[in-house]
């Protein structure tokens, strides 16, 4: 290699560098009015001891809900008055209003210095599913800390995000924090069985009042680490749509008799018979619809060749990489409407031929269908006039929030991954394939982001709903950080503007 050769790479480097530079610092902000001066995000150490102690409380504290209107009224009760005594600084402060919605759910309003700037709003929920014992390493309600972890239903789902934003605000109003952007934080306590009571009211409060929202944060995406094979490096999704819903109940009606003299076919042998033919034939593959693809072409230049080259040409390789998603349950579920076989109930008595036979049925509907186009395909799939379909709920998928350049609040979350998360430089939108309490807002602003700011890895999203839900210390730690830069950096009056490099 001439030393002419290592000049110009020398030079080439400086450039490169210079340009990674302007576009870090070009992000959101951009010229206006002198802003407050910045608070670090550095707490003390005893303030880390404060932070971690008032989640373990949280998460012993169960506020289950089992159904819609259904729930642990005793424990939603002790948990309002539990973040009342844990952040004395938010209910104090004379630019915070607090009302409670719904019995239930908690509603802050933070009053901006600036009232030429639209709110925004940060989303979480108090309620937790029920959690059995059986197979937990400690019990689920007790916020244990072991190892680094603190374990207990709620830790990931969603508690964590609950705790991480008012002790985010309670700490920035010890150091005398006051925004320039107002902004709302609501907390659901029915998320968990559709939230009509808590945030369904608390939405229509807002609207009432002719609130209009820049964007909205709620949870539904983290930081993955291991989805992928092959991709070493972790990167951050951020959910810009939802999966739809549809609850069905399907039904077989036949004439009871004995069991002796059993009669060729049954209710429980039919009905069997249509939900395994729904099991066995999934639902059309939606790739090449829009954000799966988005989020590929990004990741692409972390693999190595040939992988690099195939998600860099979708237009040819599109067939190929669906065949591929379909394989790992978790991302076969970004390409299609699921079916899931939750209820099944049928039977009597052991000699008695079952007059009836009932079997509920989840399908989490792809952004590219509609229920309408899910429920025919459902009942062509089924082909048996003997069963009957019921909907018991259903509501479409969200529309497809915008993450462009002029995405304020997409950009924010971007701009604050860069500060908390600098090994994180992969930041691609993608699909909810759960529901949040998010989709009850969608009047109110054409941006809702689902991200929650913390790693997982496959067994950590295994154990949402599931046992042994934990999450580090760390990752909390550093989820408070996050809120806590993120609610500074919304302050911005200026719109997005166009950075020199896609991350």
């Amino acid at each position: 290699m001439t030393r002419r050769y290592v000049s110009v790479l020398a030079l080439a480097a400086v450039l490169l560098l210079s340009i990674a530079t302007v576009s870090r610092s070009k992000g959101l902000g951009g010229k206006g009015p002198q802003r407050a001066p910045r608070i670090p995000s550095e707490f003390s150490p005893e303030e880390r001891v404060t932070m971690k102690e008032s989640l373990k409380g949280a998460i012993q504290i169960p506020t289950v809900s089992f159904n819609p209107g259904e729930y642990n009224t005793t424990a939603l009760a002790e948990f309002g008055q539990y973040i009342r005594e844990v952040f004395p600084t938010v209910f104090k402060t004379s630019f915070i209003q607090h009302e409670v919605v719904g019995e239930y759910s908690h509603l802050f309003t933070v009053q901006g210095s600036d009232p030429s700037l639209q709110p925004y709003m940060l989303l979480a929920h108090i309620d937790v599913v029920p959690a059995p014992d059986q197979g937990w390493e400690v019990p689920p309600f007790s916020g244990l800390e072991r190892d680094g972890f603190i374990y207990g239903r709620g830790t990931l789902d969603n508690k964590n995000s609950v705790m991480a934003i008012l002790q985010a605000l309670e700490l920035l109003l010890i150091r005398n924090y006051i925004p320039r952007r107002s902004f709302f934080i609501a907390l659901g306590h029915d998320e968990e069985v559709s939230g009509a009571n808590g945030a369904q009211k608390i939405s229509a409060l807002l609207q009432a009042r002719g609130v209009q929202l820049a964007f909205i944060v709620d949870e539904g995406s983290f930081i993955l680490d291991g989805f992928i094979p092959s991709l070493n490096k972790p990167f951050a999704m951020i959910s810009v749509s939802e999966k739809g819903s549809l609850n069905l109940m399907l039904q077989v009606n036949m004439t009871p008799g004995h069991s002796s003299a059993p009669p060729e076919e049954t209710s429980i042998g039919i009905l069997a018979a249509a939900v395994s033919r729904l099991e066995q034939t999934p639902l059309p593959n939606m790739f090449g619809s829009g954000l799966p693809e988005m989020m590929l072409q990004q990741l692409a230049t972390e693999f190595s060749f040939p992988v690099n080259i195939v998600f860099s040409n979708l237009w040819l390789f599109g067939p190929l990489v669906s065949r591929l998603m379909e394989r790992n349950y978790i991302t076969n579920a970004l390409v299609r409407t699921t079916t899931a076989i939750t209820m099944f109930k049928a039977g009597i008595k052991v000699n008695v031929i079952p007059p009836m036979a009932q079997s509920t049925v989840n399908f989490r509907i792809h952004p590219a269908q509609t229920v309408q186009e899910v429920l025919e395909l459902v009942k062509n799939i089924v082909a048996d006039d003997r069963v009957q379909f019921h909907v018991l709920n259903a509501f479409e998928p969200l529309p497809v929030s915008p993450s462009d350049d002029q995405a304020l609040g997409y950009q924010l979350i971007r701009q604050t991954l860069q500060s908390v998360f600098p090994e994180v430089n992969i930041v691609a939108p993608g699909i909810c394939i759960a529901q949040t309490d998010s989709r009850h807002y969608a009047h109110l602003t054409t941006g809702i982001y689902r991200f929650n700011p913390i790693y997982l890895t496959p067994q950590e999203f295994r154990s949402i709903h599931g046992i042994n839900e934990k999450i580090s210390v760390r990752n909390y730690e550093t989820q408070v950080k996050f809120i806590f830069e993120f609610i500074q950096n919304a302050d911005t009056d200026q719109e997005p503007v166009s950075h020199l490099h896609e991350l």
